[in-house]
């Protein structure tokens, strides 16, 4: 079994969050106005809804290599939908534009794509998940 690990930090002088895993960051912050947040960065429905979209893209590049075809283009656009109290996600929708550049179908790779995309399965499975103080 793999094992990913990020680490978050907060940010001096703000309420916001410095994320990073190897040498790629990320700022993680509330809307301006909302308990500190001064809008320096995502929040986490906009984070889940980046992993999901980018994950994908991703998936989209692996299952046509996989297939020994070439993307020309990729466009996704990830609708994500909250509600209740706590906030939850209730759904997201995935829009796939995809050209490939011998102008072929492209949807046996969106299909394969949609079959190996870690983000979308594990959130379709319910990933458990455990919070617990450090040390």
């Amino acid at each position: 079994m793999a094992t990913v690990t990020v680490e978050l930090r907060n940010v001096g002088e703000t309420q916001a969050t410095m994320g990073w895993a190897g040498g790629h960051t990320i700022v993680v912050d509330r809307p301006e106005g909302k308990a500190g947040g001064m809008g320096l960065g995502f929040n986490g429905a906009q984070l889940l809804a980046l992993s999901l979209g980018g994950c994908f893209c991703n998936d989209l590049r692996y299952a046509a290599e996989e297939m020994g075809v070439i993307i020309d283009t990729i466009a996704v656009s990830v609708a994500l939908e909250l509600d209740g109290k706590p906030l939850l996600a209730r759904a997201a929708k995935l829009e796939v534009r995809c050209h490939m550049l011998d102008g072929s179908d492209p949807q046996p790779v969106v299909e394969r794509a949609k079959a190996i995309c870690m983000v979308a399965n594990s959130l379709r499975s319910g990933v458990p998940v455990s919070i617990g103080m450090a040390g």
